[in-house]
């Protein structure tokens, strides 16, 4: 049998024969469904990476699977960079890659990758918007009666998104069954069909109740059945994602949030105000449901904030 040579230096694994790396991209994409249990968004993210990668070698690198490595992943970096996307979508890009370079080691495939090689650029140099206390009590009050039809719905979603941190996906997956308002508590189920319990403060438990007893009744009549979802449509089907996002910028444009503000924006604006106030920060890792202590640590921004005030009145020159 012929042993193969050696790569050089910045391959992954050098053959004389091409092979287009999109030749197993259905097979990653089962297996991360099949095997991994990710979520079909995660899932559908890195389709449209790869997808993205796979049409620019084909373009330009033009290099077979085993011939893809540092220098091909520093190119295509540097592609993204000139389409002007933010940091974090070219960190996505990065992890699909290397996700799918690691499918292939397990395969066998590829006998080894140099793609980990490459480092993720800065992905939170632009810190997330965050909100003030002040204006996330506006924001969670701006539903009305005398305005929309459904508001107690509204008010329900919003406090919800604050009181938990969840992400968008995992409100909208909510199921009646998984609030428990006397303890205050609901099941949430997030990325990879990973469950966890998150606390309801005062103000979303009976956002909750107010909801369920006087409006969402009259939504499981309009649909006929009840689909079993906690957020429901004037037709009564689930909430989309793209509602929540809608309903977002409605409220906070009526109450002078900004623009830029989305239901991620709750998210950031729960982690925030936790760590502000003296949260552990592998709590909240916990209530947020990341699975890398990083992840979390990009909210360890605040802590100057509130570090600087403790300074400033305990220090004997402060």
């Amino acid at each position: 049998m012929t042993r193969r040579k050696r790569p050089p230096e910045g391959r992954t694994f050098a053959v004389s024969t091409f092979r287009d790396p999109a030749s197993w991209q259905n097979s990653f994409l089962s297996y991360l469904d099949a095997e991994c249990g990710m979520a079909k968004n995660t899932i559908d993210a890195y389709r449209r990476d790869l997808d993205r990668f796979f049409g620019w070698n084909r373009d330009h690198a033009k290099v077979g699977v085993h011939d893809i490595g540092v220098p091909t992943i520093t190119a295509f970096l540097e592609f993204l960079q000139t389409l002007n996307l933010a940091a974090s979508s070219i960190g996505r890009n990065l992890v699909a890659i290397r996700m799918f370079f690691r499918y292939l080691m397990l395969e066998g495939i590829v006998a080894e990758s140099t793609v980990d090689l490459v480092s993720s650029p800065k992905l939170w140099e632009r810190l997330p918007k965050v909100l003030s206390p002040d204006m996330v009590d506006a924001l969670l009050l701006a539903p009305l009666g005398s305005v929309d039809r459904y508001y107690r719905r509204d008010r329900a979603l919003l406090a919800v998104m604050y009181a938990t941190g969840c992400r968008v996906s995992e409100v909208v997956g909510m199921r009646s069954q998984d609030i428990h308002l006397e303890e205050n508590y609901c099941l949430c189920t997030g990325k990879g069909n990973k469950q966890r319990i998150v606390s309801l403060n005062p103000v979303a438990s009976d956002a909750i109740r107010k909801y369920l007893e006087l409006e969402r009744p009259d939504l499981v009549v309009v649909a006929g059945n009840d689909p079993g979802y906690l957020f429901l449509t004037r037709s009564g089907r689930p909430l989309n994602r793209e509602s929540v996002w809608s309903l977002v910028q409605r409220y906070a444009s009526r109450v002078g949030c900004g623009a830029e503000v989305s239901p991620h924006t709750l998210r950031h604006s729960f982690a925030t105000h936790l760590l502000a106030g003296g949260a552990d920060i592998r709590a909240l890792q916990e209530m947020l449901g990341h699975s890398s202590i990083r992840t979390t640590q990009v909210y360890t921004h605040v802590e100057h904030s509130r570090l600087k005030a403790i300074h400033k009145q305990c220090h004997p020159r402060g």
